[in-house]
């Protein structure tokens, strides 16, 4: 098992950057696939980024590219996602979340919501126009 905690979410002004925290207890951290996701209500949740737990490589969805960066501590536990530039649309509850490794390949990293095993409470964020 893994527990998973975010914190950092807030009520920011577009054009702003803010930094997520999830911490993770539990099984050992490091072999992980760890992503972030986001959910609005009404829609389903997307996925936003992940990063290896094997050699730090990472994946984010096209919308974010650019101006979201995910990393990770495996010493502390922690993964990291820092928004910069935030935009009205990126208002969403977003969530950490743990992948078995096995669902990272070659050809990339798990970004389906369905092969994350282990998810965190979420943390609100809000980007006010």
């Amino acid at each position: 098992q893994v527990q998973l905690v975010e914190s950092g979410g807030g009520l920011v002004q577009a054009g702003d950057s803010l930094r997520l925290f999830c911490a993770a207890f539990g099984r050992t951290f490091r072999p992980y696939v760890m992503g972030w996701f986001r959910q609005t209500p009404g829609k389903e949740r997307e996925f936003v980024a992940a990063i290896s737990g094997s050699n730090g490589r990472t994946y984010e969805r096209a919308s974010v590219k650019g101006r979201f960066i995910i990393s990770r501590d495996n010493a502390k536990s922690t993964v990291y996602l820092q928004m910069n530039s935030l935009k009205p649309e990126d208002r969403a509850v977003y969530y950490c979340a743990a992948a078995n490794p096995v669902y990272e390949s070659v050809d990339g990293l798990p970004s389906s919501d369905s092969q994350y095993a282990y998810w965190g409470q979420g943390t609100p964020v809000t980007v006010s126009s």
